[in-house]
């Protein structure tokens, strides 16, 4: 059985088939978020600070950490505020961190002060990158997510994309790096703009599992970029994407109606033993009352949300929420 290990200087989490869904808390992420890009540049780390405790809180397995706040210089300007965040975040908090960046740099620095063992985001099928990203993942004996995207962008074919995450991994284990350290982001599409985008992963989730036997991740919310009620989409997505396979997730885990999809699918995927989790965060819970409207939440103002370096990298029109 495929486990990937991340940890913490004090805690270790095992990403599997055979385990709870593992929730990579977004929000630490200035792209999008201008007031936070601000905030990081001037050295107030306020919102990371809360935004790190309220994910943990809600019920986040990991946080993913990125520091991309400018492309003026980013070689230069990237590394030294990537490696403070990451201080201060494992300062505050006790889960594994995902240290996210397109500068290599960046990830090199915040590899040296990382304590326990992070996930890198990220590696892609080019070649530049290829050649880059894993001496360095194989040099810390860390685990890497690989974006299933090269020099010719993101095919709208999944099984290219399948391709590129098996040149990925083919490459990897030419530098000694185990396939079990190696977690797939098959590229989810929008759905209302590609509307067999959640059938293509489902289809390739299928394959990456049984084929390459990898575990995945994914921005969640890129499957309801553009549409209103986007949590709503992201909510029916959750079951049906653990229910496919995918093993990870890049997502808000302060948003409680897609936390009770994950809580609930590992309940139904038999990951979550004696409904024990289930049980510990919902016995007090008290249903709204009967016919209690609710009101949908507005559509999000065009180019909202966000999907991080990650998507800029891949060239994705679409983003995280």
């Amino acid at each position: 059985m495929t486990r990937t290990i991340v940890a913490s200087a004090t805690r270790e989490i095992v990403i599997g088939f055979d385990q709870p869904f593992c929730v990579i808390g977004e929000r630490i992420n200035p792209t999008g978020r201008k007031k936070l890009a601000a905030e990081m540049i001037e050295g107030n780390f306020d919102t990371v600070i809360k935004d790190a405790l309220e994910q943990v809180a809600a019920g986040a397995t990991m946080l993913d950490v990125n520091a991309g706040v400018t492309a003026v210089n980013p070689n230069e300007t990237e590394p030294p505020l990537l490696v403070k965040t990451l201080e201060i975040v494992q300062g505050l908090v006790d889960v594994p961190l995902s240290i996210d960046s397109s500068v290599t740099a960046a990830i090199e620095a915040g590899l040296k002060v990382a304590k326990g063992r992070p996930l890198v985001n990220s590696v892609t099928g080019e070649e530049e990158k290829l050649e880059a990203i894993l001496p360095l993942v194989k040099k810390y004996d860390v685990p890497v997510v690989a974006i299933s995207n090269d020099e010719t962008g993101i095919s709208m074919d999944p099984d290219v994309r399948f391709a590129v995450a098996k040149k990925i991994v083919e490459r990897a284990m030419d530098h000694g790096i185990k396939p079990h350290d190696i977690v797939v982001d098959p590229l989810v599409m929008p759905i209302g703009a590609l509307g067999d985008a959640g059938r293509q992963v489902f289809q390739l989730l299928y394959r990456l599992r049984h084929e390459l036997k990898v575990n995945t991740t994914c921005g969640l919310s890129n499957i309801s970029f553009g549409l209103p009620h986007r949590h709503g989409i992201n909510a029916g997505f959750i079951p049906m994407v653990i229910g496919a396979g995918m093993t990870s997730a890049i997502m808000n885990p302060c948003r409680p109606q897609e936390m009770e999809a994950v809580r609930a699918a590992n309940v139904l995927n038999g990951t979550d033993a004696n409904c024990t989790n289930w049980i510990m965060t919902y016995r007090d819970h008290k249903p709204a009352e009967a016919g209690a409207a609710t009101a949908a939440a507005p559509a999000p103002a065009a180019g909202g949300g966000r999907r991080g370096g990650r998507a800029a990298r891949a060239g994705a029109g679409a983003s995280r929420e």
